[in-house]
């Protein structure tokens, strides 16, 4: 294996999510030495939080959450109790409520922090540009920009071994990503990807959707919410 600037240490974005989960089991496999980091960052609820930390320890990597409360400006579904988290499949090409204004990009900044600090060699992102919710900062373009500018904005990148963005769920279908966790073991069935809180999924949100869609076409119903069997008639 051969890890960026030779160097296997790693910093891993974890939300507790399908995604991040799938990203930080490939880390393991792939011989990384990940240090997981996750963010309380004002979000509708905390059941991803609760999920992550499981998820770390299942990979037996270290753990931090981060306290940064951009939730309180609003502006998104995730965040905003006054905006309602859209229970409809989202139109192709429309950006939906459930974007989060800047997340990803402070998100990585402070990942980028904890890399250099740690003298990490590498930022893995579980970001996705294919079947999801088109927001801008899950794009190829955006993540080559981010690369160009923490080259710039560290001392590690104007030394040269600066932190490399790894986002390698970006060009996968969510079916794909669902092969993929289970083929590096993701417990998938701990994984929470839902946006709304609760005691279950909610079976209706587009994350919930294209989940249970995917799980169905790999042949694993099992894994579904219980509505997303209801609505596809499994």
């Amino acid at each position: 294996m051969t890890f960026p600037n030779d160097n296997p240490r790693a910093v891993v974005l974890l939300s507790g999510g399908l995604d991040s989960s799938t990203v930080l089991g490939l880390a393991v496999r792939n011989g990384y030495q990940p240090a997981a980091l996750s963010f309380r960052y004002g979000q509708r609820h905390t059941v991803e939080l609760e999920r992550a930390a499981k998820i770390a320890a299942h990979f037996g990597a270290e753990h931090r959450i981060i306290d940064i409360n951009i939730g309180s400006f609003g502006g998104s579904a995730l965040t905003d109790q006054a905006i309602d988290v859209p229970l409809d499949a989202t139109p192709g090409g429309v950006i939906p409520p459930t974007y989060v204004p800047g997340r990803n990009t402070v998100f990585i900044a402070v990942g980028l922090s904890l890399a250099e600090a740690i003298d990490a060699g590498s930022l893995h992102l579980g970001i996705t540009a294919v079947d999801y919710s088109g927001y801008p900062d899950c794009r190829p373009d955006y993540l080559a920009a981010y690369q160009t500018l923490a080259d710039l904005a560290t001392m590690a990148g104007r030394e040269g071994h600066g932190a490399r963005l790894v986002a390698p769920l970006l060009e996968m279908s969510k079916a794909d990503i669902v092969r993929t966790a289970l083929d590096v073991g993701v417990p998938v069935d701990l994984t929470w990807s839902c946006y709304s809180g609760g005691t279950e999924p909610c079976g209706l949100c587009d994350s919930c959707r294209i989940r249970d869609e995917a799980l169905l076409d790999t042949g694993h119903p099992e894994l579904m919410t219980r509505r997303g069997r209801e609505r596809l008639g499994v």
